[in-house]
């Protein structure tokens, strides 16, 4: 239990120190957010598949594949359904045609909204992994998502101050979707602790939640400014970090 608390603590707090570097950078080019965001996608997408997907096959046993297949589906409805259901601002762009805020403060509120839709799966599936028993390949999973939050807390700062948000309010959001994955990844831990009957069909959900993420959030934002050719190698050499990662320590 030491053990998933200091990672959830971890993970969350990759998000702080990205965000502290926003700050410190706070002029960041379309062509390097896009690079790093597509980075960090990469290594998330080989996180979901070596981390997720494919233990969930395993653990699965005669109808693995009818259980990851489903429970891939049903976390991207989830997503799907809560993007539907939410009103919220994308949390790279501050653009969402659909609901534009009328005030300031509805503005940082769409913002953390935006930004724990997203985080909470990603915590989750920090927390399923742990709770598979496997803790090489739990920490491997925890280590891929803290380290696309890094760039991801990077890149979330200059939107909200471009917004008019104040810096320590700015900071106080970052901060807050951070603590967001800690309670994300007790919350897979847990669920997964109380019934192991469960695991398949936690690890695809949380796979399919990290898919859904990638394509519809990710991929379209780093291909939206011309910079399409050096984010997909870009995405290729976090997805293969990770393929290393999970070589090595495994």
């Amino acid at each position: 239990m030491v053990e998933v608390l200091l990672t959830a603590i971890g993970v969350g707090t990759a998000t702080v120190f990205g965000s502290l570097l926003g700050f410190t950078f706070k002029n960041i080019s379309h062509k390097f957010s896009d690079i790093v965001l597509s980075f960090a996608a990469g290594v998330m997408l080989s996180a979901s598949i070596l981390g997720l997907i494919l233990p969930s096959l395993e653990y699965g046993g005669k109808y693995g594949i009818l259980i990851t297949i489903t429970g891939v589906f049903v976390g991207a409805i989830c997503l799907n359904l809560i993007d539907k259901l939410v009103p919220h601002l994308h949390r790279l762009t501050g653009i969402n045609t659909e609901y534009q805020p009328d005030s300031q403060s509805n503005k940082v509120l769409l913002f953390v909204i935006a930004i724990a839709i997203h985080n909470l799966p990603e915590g989750i599936a920090a927390g399923v992994g742990f709770g598979s028993g496997d803790i090489s390949r739990a920490l491997i999973i925890a280590g891929g998502i803290a380290l696309q939050n890094i760039p991801e807390g990077m890149v979330i700062i200059a939107p909200m101050l471009s917004a008019g948000i104040k810096p320590w309010r700015t900071f106080l959001i970052a901060s807050v979707t951070g603590f967001v994955e800690v309670i994300g990844t007790l919350i897979g831990y847990f669920a997964v602790s109380i019934s192991t009957a469960i695991l398949p069909f936690a690890l695809s959900f949380a796979g399919g939640t990290m898919l859904y993420i990638i394509s519809d959030e990710m991929i379209p934002e780093t291909h939206a400014h011309g910079n399409e050719r050096a984010s997909t190698y870009a995405l290729l050499i976090g997805f293969c970090l990770m393929l290393l990662t999970d070589t090595i320590f495994s």
